[in-house]
């Protein structure tokens, strides 16, 4: 009896670590929301990996995936952001601003991570930016800040144009700081300004319209999902009516557009990995500051500036950080 008792004890202590293994915690799944197309995501897939296994994590070895896009179909992120929720997402990464109002109406215990807010401190999203408390915390684009300087340097393209045509997104929660940042900078340079709203492809055609009827010189396209997924549509009106336009991302200029100028959004999107990575291993949201850019690209297209029968001056070319030929 004695060794019988014996040897249950021992092949019970042999099967613990396949019990043990059996009672593991699941795989922590990431909720990934975005209020454009995979297509506009796909650059940045590759550097938020990255983020990931810089802190140990690879997709479909100990952490998976849920990825949501509304393909600029905004209506569509309330139910998109639920969905996550009910998921029990250990994290959500808001892609931009309108994926992040969608996220955090959703809950106020799952951690977001955010990026494309323009100022959270001011939305009131976050308590400050060294300590953002709750369950918010991320990364801001200057989103509406940047556009003075994009003023400043379509000015300097075309600096025969006494008028500006700035095209923004009324749905955007940036877009009014936007507006406000650039009729300042216009102002300063003497430049008059002319804002044209749109939302969808009909809104675009009559932007132009009132564009070429105005006699614009030049075109500043505001940050917005809805116009990147419509970029072919604004490359060949610019095209069309020899509208020099300026974006605030390479990914447009790589596509076909000009010139853009903003932050470097790989660089932005490992950060965001990494922060994602560091929630997971059971830092707080509310003790991870809220990150400014410090890296930006100025992008060039000269082939789109041949098009457009312009000459690009040294003085930008100098600059660029990347030159398309």
């Amino acid at each position: 009896m004695r060794r019988r008792n014996l040897m249950t004890v021992l092949a019970g202590a042999a099967a613990y670590p396949l019990f043990a293994d059996a009672q593991q915690k699941p795989m922590p799944v990431i909720g990934y929301l975005f209020s454009g197309s995979p297509i506009a995501d796909g650059p940045f897939s590759a550097a938020f990996r990255q983020g990931l296994s810089d802190t140990g994590y690879a997709e479909g070895q100990n952490v998976a995936i849920e990825r949501r896009f509304a393909d600029g179909r905004l209506e569509r992120l309330s139910a998109l952001a639920a969905d996550l929720v009910s998921r029990k997402v250990g994290v959500i990464v808001a892609l931009n601003a309108d994926s992040m109002l969608a996220a955090k109406n959703a809950t106020t215990t799952i951690p977001i991570v955010f990026i494309g807010v323009d100022d959270p401190v001011a939305a009131g999203l976050v308590a400050n930016f060294a300590r953002p408390g709750g369950n918010l915390t991320g990364f801001s684009t200057f989103a509406a800040e940047l556009m003075a300087k994009r003023l400043e340097l379509l000015s300097e393209l075309v600096p025969q144009a006494r008028v500006i045509a700035l095209l923004v997104n009324p749905d955007n929660p940036n877009t009014e700081r936007a507006i406000e940042v650039v009729r300042d900078a216009a102002s300063a340079k003497g430049v008059q300004l002319q804002v044209l709203r749109a939302s969808n492809e009909g809104e675009i055609d009559a932007a132009f319209a009132t564009l070429v009827r105005l006699q614009i010189g030049g075109l500043l396209v505001g940050p917005t999902v809805v116009f990147f997924i419509q970029r072919e549509q604004i490359f060949a009106l610019s095209s069309r009516h020899a509208v020099p336009a300026m974006y605030d991302a390479r990914l447009y200029v790589a596509a076909g557009g000009l010139i853009s100028y903003g932050p470097s959004l790989t660089d932005t999107w490992l950060q965001v990995g990494t922060y994602v990575g560091r929630i997971l291993k059971g830092e707080k949201p509310a003790d991870l500051p809220v990150q400014q850019p410090s890296k930006f690209e100025l992008v060039v297209n000269l082939n789109t500036a041949k098009a457009l029968g312009l000459t690009v001056p040294p003085s930008i070319l100098a600059r660029a950080d990347e030159v398309i030929e």
